[in-house]
């Protein structure tokens, strides 16, 4: 039976993709008859993990491996075939691929180095490979790939080393770009009791790419965690589309994004030809949509084992019982710093904690048991209860060290503790026997490393319930609606460049974006009478498209009260401009009516080269470089991701007033983020840059007090 005719575990599933990762029956190419050869294990270990498919090894040098028919080539075969492994030479990978191409085989692995990884000759050979397959309907994983693993059918077109050791099916998905680093860690989640159901290394993405593997796996309801190494994007907006319906399951998404430094980027480029993106870019999108962003492998299988063993905190406050003073001072940082709270307990809590600890515990959170719990370890039960109970607390921690005299004691103190509370749990046991630690985890309880590690894990579960409960509200129709950016298509010059400052005003007004008054006077009469119509104060802004950085030239003035300043000045800009840059072209100066005071931000759109068109809000100004406050999100944002981006800022706590000023309307600052948003989207690659700096936020307005918009010329979009 293919995996065309059989129930797929996943309906409606591409069905080369569904042959690639479910298949009924496997050809190996190239298969060796010594089974312990890379060419040779992929068979060994369908027979040792019992895959029920049909198995069909092709090599022309063997008649029988392993008591099955050996075929001289792929047309050889008298049945269909759904996946083929090839474990062929890098210079005969082509003549397998036609072979496959000719026999009508839908999916593929392909094990061979040699190609886009080793420079410009092997990825020309690459592109054959990936332009025949397309021709014939083959898809692949590959090439450099260790493989393909789906632990519930047995499927194991894989050499990795992964599958030496058991390899039982579990809720987990991990998805690498790199074979050896995905090896070593599908292995560290074996250790700590965490069972993959797939893991797939996508190699040099020739053909099928992390966001299409991620797609399928998602959507398998045995599935319920999905995590992956990534050292290069190409189509962001293909995995953001995955994070969206990751978000609608209700799974956690978990990615080690490598590449965050310069010299790392170069290096997950000269591995798999990828480039890294903008780092800071990565995070926004990624927190937009919910997905954790894990900073090592040790960090991703954290992460893991508090999703698969914990249930989701209903809130951010955190109370924390430990052996140890500084351990809870550590953790109250972590947790701090991460975003959950650590409240003191109520004054009930308190005075129940009293009468059962010693006089001398501290009990307001965290509570410290203190060593006389090394010799009775009922008190961190009781401790821990009493905190649970408290109704100003969502998680529960628990940390404690050694206790090999009281290990049963422990271990039932803990799974009552589990048993017993409907809240998050969890616990940080510093050098615990290893054999407490494979008890409490086959029992789905988590034991982190250590408390810092816990509190990060427990941050990730607290953000990841936070997103989910933000994407809820939204699905169920609380968002405001948002407005259309389409009469601002019909606006747009051809041209690339630097759009002239009154028509990207009529451009972003068709938007709906909140602009100042201004208008675009040729000489110094025509900016009087501009003035005059506007109403004093105004600003006067050079207008030149050579000059972007206005006040950098010494083209812009503030706050001009009368007409008699504004005569005196307006010469002024232009004699500086130009000693500033003598071949400017000046179109006119920009009289602008002054916008009142207020909180300075920034709202800009650019183009990433995986996401497409991301939105950018923080604190603006002059000094918006150098403070770098700042959020993305890919566009267009709703007005829930909105208010996230804002809450997301260093800065946040400004937007509801300081040293006496007024709160910011914040509502009408996610109006006009979403509008930018929604222009951005409606332009797509025409749109290369986008700054509106300052936005003036105040009591009762958001308003962009001054903008540069650069296209692209429509031509380059379309050849692109």
């Amino acid at each position: 039976m293919t995996a065309g005719e059989r129930a797929s575990s996943v309906p409606g599933a591409d069905r080369a993709i569904t042959a690639l990762l479910q298949p009924g029956s496997v050809a190996i190419l190239g298969c060796s008859g010594d089974l312990a050869r890379i060419n040779g294990r992929p068979l060994k270990y369908f027979l040792q993990k019992g895959y029920k498919g049909r198995l069909y090894p092709v090599n022309p040098k063997y008649r029988e491996i392993a008591g099955l028919t050996c075929y001289p080539s792929v047309t050889a075969i008298p049945e269909p075939v759904d996946l083929a492994v090839i474990a062929l030479p890098a210079a005969l990978v082509l003549e397998g691929v036609r072979e496959l191409v000719e026999k009508g085989v839908p999916a593929a692995v392909i094990f061979s180095s040699g190609f886009a990884e080793t420079g410009a000759e092997g990825a020309a050979a690459q592109r054959e490979i990936a332009r025949v397959a397309r021709s014939g309907g083959l898809r692949f994983c590959g090439p450099n790939s260790v493989g393909v693993i789906n632990a519930f059918e047995g499927v194991t077109a894989s050499f990795s080393e992964y599958l030496e050791g058991l390899a039982p099916p579990g809720p987990v998905a991990f998805i690498s770009q790199s074979g050896a680093f995905g090896t070593a860690i599908a292995v560290l989640a074996r250790r700590r009791q965490l069972d993959l159901g797939y893991f797939i290394n996508t190699g040099n993405e020739a053909d099928v790419d992390v966001a299409e593997a991620f797609a399928f796996v998602v959507e398998d309801p045995r599935i319920r965690i999905v995590a992956g190494y990534i050292e290069g994007i190409r189509d962001g907006r293909k995995l953001l589309a995955v994070a969206d319906r990751a978000m609608a399951l209700g799974k956690p998404m978990i990615l080690t994004k490598v590449g965050r430094s310069d010299a790392g980027a170069r290096a997950a480029a000269s591995h798999t030809g990828a480039l890294a993106g903008a780092d800071a870019v990565l995070d926004g999108v990624l927190r937009q949509k919910g997905v954790l962003r894990a900073d090592d492998e040790e960090e991703m299988i954290d992460l893991i084992e508090m999703f698969a063993h914990s249930r989701p905190p209903k809130g951010p406050s955190i109370g924390i019982v430990t052996q140890s003073g500084g351990a809870g001072v550590l953790a109250c940082d972590r947790a701090e710093s991460l975003g959950l709270r650590v409240p003191a307990l109520s004054a009930e809590t308190q005075r129940r904690l009293k009468e059962v600890l010693p006089g001398y515990s501290a009990v307001a959170n965290p509570v410290d048991v203190t060593g006389l719990s090394l010799a009775e370890p009922e008190l961190m039960r009781a401790a821990m209860k009493l905190v649970l109970s408290d109704p100003g607390i969502d998680i529960g921690m628990l940390w404690l060290r050694l206790m090999d005299a009281y290990v049963d004691t422990v271990i039932d103190i803990i799974t009552d503790l589990k048993e017993s509370t409907n809240k998050t749990f969890v616990v940080s046991w510093l050098a615990a026997p290893e054999a407490a630690l494979a008890f409490l985890r086959e029992r789905g309880i988590c034991v982190a490393r250590g408390a810092a590690q816990a509190v990060s894990a427990l941050a990730g579960l607290a953000r990841h319930a936070g997103a989910r409960e933000r994407w809820l509200a939204e699905s169920a129709g609380r968002a405001r609606p948002e407005p259309s950016a389409d009469p601002a298509l019909r606006a747009l010059p051809e041209a690339a460049g630097v759009v002239p400052t009154m028509t990207a005003a009529e451009i972003l007004k068709s938007a709906g974006v909140s602009i100042a008054p201004s208008e675009l006077a040729r000489d110094l009469e025509a900016a009087a009478a501009a003035a005059a119509r506007l109403g004093y104060p105004v600003a006067l802004k050079i207008e030149s498209p050579d000059i972007p950085h206005k006040t950098e030239a010494g083209g812009v003035r503030l706050g001009i009260a009368g007409e008699s300043e504004l005569r005196k000045t307006f010469p002024q800009i232009l004699e500086a401009v130009r000693a500033h840059n003598s071949a400017a072209r000046i179109d006119g100066i920009l009289v602008q009516r002054m916008v009142e005071q207020g909180l300075e931000m920034v709202i800009g759109v650019h183009q990433d080269a995986a996401f497409g068109p991301v939105v950018m809000v923080g604190l603006g100004g002059i000094f918006v470089e150098v403070l770098k406050d700042v959020a993305f999100a890919a566009a267009p944002v709703s007005p829930i991701e909105a208010e996230t981006l804002l809450s997301n800022l260093r800065g946040a706590p400004m937007l509801a007033g300081v040293r006496g000023r007024e709160p910011v309307d914040r509502a009408r600052l996610c109006e006009l983020l979403v509008n930018v948003s929604r222009l951005a989207a409606a332009l797509g690659p025409r749109l290369a840059e986008l700054d509106l700096n300052p936005v003036i936020a105040g009591a009762e307005r958001a308003t962009a007090a001054d903008w540069l918009m650069i296209l692209k010329g429509s031509r380059e979009c379309e050849k692109k």
